[in-house]
């Protein structure tokens, strides 16, 4: 360090001050850089500036005398020195004109650390969160800085450690969001989160449309073919002020509980681009026009794109609607259409063999050999599929049904003998509640009622039993193009797993249920910011996988846990002590991970600040 004389013109009036400087090291090579004004050092000889300097600089390295010690000029600058670096993003710049030259003596005894907050998670959220740009989004659609930042501390709660809105003002200020996003969430109650909910509620379709569009063009998506199933999601409680809220097929194998239904579009990569939430009743088949509208509204339909459905939407009124608006189908035939090709499945020849690799993201799944046979007719393609890995279960879940059927069989057996059940009606009810229970295997079972007799038999029918045993591994699929090969048409099919990946991700790791909400509006949003969440899961995995690294969202999330946030506390002699908040050094799995995702290292840049030290609670 050295003292430099600057003098400056005002009025016509000439002043002089003096200035300590020091050199530093920069890319561009040495610099003096001004380290604080000393004022007007006159009329003092210079011989004392430079001994003032020489105690000033030992003070800051922590090597004082005592004499030195109890010098007030001395300690002034030093105040002075360490009251200019405060700055947070001043000493927190990576270049050498900002890196902080401070020096504090430190009892190594006292130092600790506090606040200790998980970072790595959170930080990969964030940061995927402002590379698809849905805070640019959120803000295009009128939503305030505020308004922002609480819808991503709740989106990426659900991708991070899903909870509810009552419990989610403490995980905040359990992470570091509050350092990422520089926000105080101190006051942060559960209500200003209810209310947030009820803001996005009616702005779902802007989001979802904005966002659909952004995302086609960051990551080049194909446009060309739209994947749409459907699926349930219960309640825990009554639900009465949910209209909605219905008992129905339940995937979830929860029939005991209310529930919606949700619909979700995806393109062949993946992304979503539209959800709907129906009642809890709702038929697959009936929900195809209200979805294609959706689509429409949000990404705009085009003649000639390709729309793939499961079989509970294989009617011929749905597939009406898909044509109807110059779209092309691909489905999974129902059974009785399947049965009409027994005797294609039972021809071994013209089969050709496809394997389906295993998923990139289970790397513990097995190759399967499918055998796929093209048929042209004039009502359109057909494929037959037989599965090496589907005969099994499908025997096993043949085998299971019609256990149960037997089972109820003898039951309404016994009622009618003991004349528990009269009524011949009732007696055809119950028949036919049967039928509707187990139409995979009561379809080749005869049930009779004598009514002279009041007895009620039910005989087998061996040569369909066969029949539907020859047909175990198989399924059809149809289509309206006749440009696809065999092979081609099964492996478009095939995509529609992604969709039913997209639901057992939102639902774990993302907790979409049980749903606690009971107003329709909260239900809705609630489920509108699992999709969001999704969007960033969607686009971690894409990210990773386009750069060769088969994991999942759930392995990130478990290795990023360990980096964490916290505040290093430097205790000094003279009664302060300098709290530096900064992340830990991360680690050899951390770093892999923010590599391969193109993100920085370190989530927040170091802060440091003053601040009187806290007695010791022991003396």
């Amino acid at each position: 360090m050295y003292v430099r004389r600057v003098t400056s013109k005002l009025n016509g009036k000439t002043y002089t001050k003096y200035v300590l400087v020091e050199s530093v090291r920069t890319p561009r090579g040495p610099r003096q850089r001004v380290v604080c004004s000393l004022g007007d050092l006159h009329p003092r000889p210079a011989s004392e500036w430079l001994e003032l300097v020489r105690k000033v600089e030992s003070a800051l390295c922590g090597q004082v005398s005592i004499e030195e010690a109890r010098d007030d000029e001395v300690q002034k600058v030093v105040r002075r020195i360490r009251t200019r670096g405060r700055d947070a993003r001043g000493e927190a710049g990576s270049s050498a004109q900002t890196r902080s030259t401070e020096r504090i003596t430190v009892d190594p005894d006292r130092v600790r650390t506090e606040r200790h907050r998980e970072a790595g998670t959170v930080h990969v959220g964030y940061e995927m969160w402002k590379r698809i740009g849905l805070d640019e989004v959120l803000e295009q659609i009128g939503l305030t800085d505020r308004a922002r930042v609480l819808t991503c501390a709740m989106v990426l709660n659900r991708l991070v450690y899903p909870c509810s809105e009552h419990a989610m003002p403490d995980w905040i200020r359990r992470t570091a969001l509050d350092d990422i996003l520089e926000t105080d969430f101190t006051s942060l109650i559960d209500e200003t989160l209810y209310r947030q909910l009820d803001l996005l509620h009616p702005k779902r379709v802007a989001i979802e449309t904005k966002l659909a569009k952004r995302e086609r063009t960051l990551f080049n998506l194909d446009q060309t073919v739209f994947l749409y199933d459907l699926t349930s999601t219960y309640f825990e409680g009554q639900a009465k002020n949910n209209p909605k809220a219905k008992r129905g097929y339940s995937r979830d194998h929860r029939p005991d509980c209310k529930q919606v239904v949700v619909g979700l579009v995806l393109n062949r990569d993946g992304f979503p681009l539209a959800h709907e939430i129906y009642d809890g009743n709702t038929q697959d088949r009936t929900t195809v026009t209200g979805m294609l509208d959706l689509l429409d509204e949000r990404v705009g339909l085009k003649p000639g794109q390709l729309v793939v459905v499961d079989r509970g939407m294989a009617y011929e009124e749905n597939l009406a609607q898909i044509t109807s608006r110059g779209l092309h189908y691909l489905i999974a035939a129902r059974q009785p259409e399947r049965d009409r090709w027994l005797a294609d499945f039972d021809d071994d020849e013209q089969f050709e063999s496809v394997i389906r690799e295993p998923s990139p993201l289970n790397l513990g799944q097995k190759k399967t050999r499918v055998q796929v046979k093209l048929r042209r007719t004039e009502s359109g393609t057909y494929v037959l599929c037989v599965s090496d890995g589907r005969v099994q279960k499908d025997r096993a879940i043949r085998e299971k049904h019609e256990q149960r059927l037997l089972a109820d069989l003898e039951k309404l057996k016994t009622r009618v003998a003991r004349g528990t059940i009269k009524q011949e009606a009732k007696i055809h009810q119950a028949i036919g509640r049967l039928k509707e229970r187990y139409p995979r295997v009561a379809r080749y079972y005869g049930m009779h009622y004598d009514a002279e007799a009041k007895t009620f038999t039910y005989d087998l029918d061996a040569e369909k039993r066969t029949r539907a045993e020859k047909l175990d591994g198989s399924y059809l699929l149809r289509t309206d193009r006749s440009d696809l090969l065999a092979d081609e048409a099964w492996r478009i099919y095939i995509l529609l797993t992604r969709v039913e990946n997209a639901f057992r991700a939102m639902k774990s790791p993302l907790e979409e249920r049980p749903i606690f909400h009971h107003k329709q509006h909260r239900v809705e949003a609630h489920i509108f910011l699992c999709v969001l969440a999704y969007h960033l899961l969607i686009a971690i995995e894409k990210t990773l996988l386009d750069r060769g690294i088969h994991t999942s969202w759930e392995s990130v999330r478990e290795t990023l846990q360990t980096h964490q946030v916290c505040t290093v506390v430097l205790p000094a002699p003279n009664g302060l002590e300098l709290h530096v908040r900064r992340d830990s050094t991360p680690e050899p799995a951390h770093r892999h991970v923010y590599d391969a995702l193109q993100m920085p290292h370190h989530p927040i840049r170091p802060r440091k600040h003053w601040q009187v030290a806290m007695p010791d609670p022991k003396t």
